[in-house]
């Protein structure tokens, strides 16, 4: 499984936990004590984005990571990759 697809599916994730619980980056950055421009890069995966970064806005979500087996890309993931 390619790494980048595994940090694309997180940062995904988080932005939908985000918009569900009716945040606006500002206020998720607030949260997690991170930068607006730092919460952003999270929500597209951006590879330089350290791990803390990513407990941080997790833990401001109340949400944890949990290993489980990777699934098989879909079509649209695949896209996502080659862009």
């Amino acid at each position: 499984m390619d790494y980048h697809l595994l940090i694309l599916r997180l940062a995904a994730q988080i932005r939908e936990k985000r918009i569900n619980r009716g945040l606006t980056q500002a206020n998720l950055a607030e949260l997690a004590g991170l930068t607006r421009q730092k919460v952003i890069a999270v929500e597209k995966g951006s590879p330089s984005i350290g791990m803390i970064a990513y407990a941080r806005v997790l833990g401001a979500l109340d949400c944890e990571l949990a290993v489980i087996p990777a699934a098989m890309p879909t079509l649209e993931e695949l896209g996502d990759l080659f862009e």
